[in-house]
């Protein structure tokens, strides 16, 4: 015998052996075919691309729904474990299409739960690679109930160790709450799809003629519903996404995010050029992300849901090597008003950032909430009640910058000092007011201005003197409310200072259990 093995040691290798290669096999080499024939890879391969080469350790490849059935695949359709990405420890599920179509056995979903639990347990992230037909119809309300336990663990763990859903195939029925649970969903363009009510069931109740691309697809959720927050061309870049988007993030949240060294960090190339950034008609746009890129470690920027409510910006940044989350306005899209859309998009990522210890930088300039009957009886006083109640919980540093606009509403829910910025800072070319100059003389000087020989000459020059006496940030700073006013160039080194002094403060809120968040 080699290596003084024993022919009952050989005999049981080999049956090891053969059920690894059984398990690793899938549904067969022309169920694996098919899904290569999609542009889809198969399940192990998917985590072959995302962990680091050689790190995946399997678990329960052997688990039966119904051990005595001959015909059973072996894994139940999910393969489960622990590897690393970037050097840094993560639990990875990944359902496996060529298994009964990846359905949901009441066995498949607890490995899926037993792997949240080992997750939660040591505090690492968990990365669900989906790619389903849903529940498995022949086990009946036993694999319903698998589905709940699911369900239950993403709440149980949200807020605990960061949870990402990457949708890679269908996704439907109640089976689309446990990535609407997790922390971010990222989608496969023309190859994943995510709806509670199918083609089928919408034609027959209504009528409509839909189909899966057009009613779930990726570009519907990225653009129109915002359920996903990345959208990615293939699987591969998918998976680069998920890397990258850890980088970001701590394992979990009793741990920093972390860091680069100082020393890696590349300045932006020309933070002067933010002093002539600002347009001098007020009413002009400019593009929010040339502030970003001013401010930011060059590259850095790394932006969540970019393709929803795009006039405000959200997403990761580094500055001098240290993770921060970015909310700011986008003047280009709608002038950077705050509607329902963008309130939801504001509040979910303040939420997020503050769980996870990553301070937070909002950058201001909106003109106020969106007007409109559709708005109103959509509830925009609700929504938008949601950026307060997320700002105000946040106990992560918070400094806001007012670039230009700052009006009503909008100036006191975009991390005012009156709700809690640490640091509220303004360029010079700010307007802080009640209101717009145009709308408060049309309002206070209504009459004056209907007297006048010449009304509009009139307005324009009580227009002008209202937004050098009022609207001015100088008015703001002299009564405290704003920190100072800075130079745009300056703008980071300010915040790299701020950064360091705000980082090891201390918080404490009222007891209690928790509060009622206006959802």
């Amino acid at each position: 015998m080699e290596h003084g093995l024993t022919e009952k040691t050989n005999t049981r290798l080999d049956e090891l052996w053969t059920r690894q290669a059984q398990a690793q096999s899938g549904g067969g080499q022309s169920r694996i075919d098919q899904q290569h024939a999609k542009g889809k890879m198969t399940a192990r391969e998917r985590i072959a691309a995302l962990l680091d080469p050689d790190t995946f350790q399997e678990l329960q490849p052997f688990t039966l729904e119904h051990p005595t059935d001959a015909d059973v695949i072996p894994g139940e359709g999910v393969v489960t474990g622990f590897g690393q990405i970037q050097g840094r420890t993560v639990c990875v599920y990944a359902q496996d299409f060529t298994v009964y179509g990846g359905s949901v056995s009441l066995a498949h979903a607890r490995k899926i739960t037993q792997l949240q639990g080992l997750a939660l347990r040591n505090g690492v992230p968990i990365i669900g690679l989906l790619d389903s037909g849903g529940a498995r119809i022949q086990e009946g309300v036993t694999s319903l109930h698998g589905y709940g336990e699911i369900f239950s663990n993403n709440v149980i763990t949200s807020g605990v160790v960061p949870q990402i859903a990457v949708m890679m195939g269908p996704c439907a029925g109640g089976a689309s709450y446990s990535p609407a649970l997790t922390d971010f969903i990222i989608m496969v363009d023309k190859t994943s799809t995510m709806y509670i009510t199918g083609p089928d069931v919408i034609k027959s109740v209504t009528g409509e003629n839909v189909d899966h691309e057009s009613l779930g697809g990726a570009h519907v959720h990225a653009t129109t519903s915002g359920v996903a927050h990345f959208m990615a061309e293939d699987e591969t870049r998918a998976l680069s996404l998920v890397r990258r988007l850890l980088s970001y993030l701590p394992a979990n949240n009793v741990e920093n995010p972390p860091g680069l060294p100082v020393d890696a960090a590349v300045p932006p190339a020309d933070p002067a050029r933010l002093n002539t950034l600002i347009p001098d008609d007020p009413n002009a746009p400019y593009d929010m992300r040339a502030v970003l890129d001013g401010v930011v470690d060059r590259g850095s920027f790394f932006e969540v849901h970019a393709g929803w409510a795009r006039n405000v910006i959200v997403g990761f940044a580094r500055l001098v090597g240290q993770a921060v989350g970015i909310v700011a306005q986008q003047p280009l899209e709608k002038a950077g008003v705050i509607d329902i859309d963008a309130s939801d998009k504001i509040a979910r990522f303040v939420r997020f950032c503050d769980a996870f210890n990553l301070p937070l930088i909002t950058f201001v300039d909106s003109p106020g909430f969106l007007p409109g009957v559709a708005q109103e009886y959509g509830g925009i006083i609700r929504h938008g009640a949601k950026i307060i109640y997320a700002y105000v919980s946040a106990t992560v540093p918070k400094i806001s910058v007012v670039t230009r606009k700052a009006y009503g509403g909008a100036y006191i829910v975009m991390s005012s000092k009156s709700i809690g910025a640490d640091l509220h800072l303004a360029w010079p070319s700010a307007e802080i007011a009640v209101m717009g100059p145009e709308a408060a003389v049309n309002v206070l000087n209504r009459r004056e201005i209907a007297a006048d020989a010449d009304p509009e000459a009139r307005r324009a020059a009580l227009v002008q003197a209202y937004r050098e006496t009022h609207a001015t940030p100088y008015y703001a700073a002299e009564r405290g409310i704003l920190d100072n006013v800075i130079e745009p160039a300056q703008t980071r080194a300010t915040l790299i200072a701020a950064l360091r002094m705000l980082r090891e403060q201390l918080r404490s809120k009222p007891p209690k259990k928790h509060g009622i968040m206006p959802v």
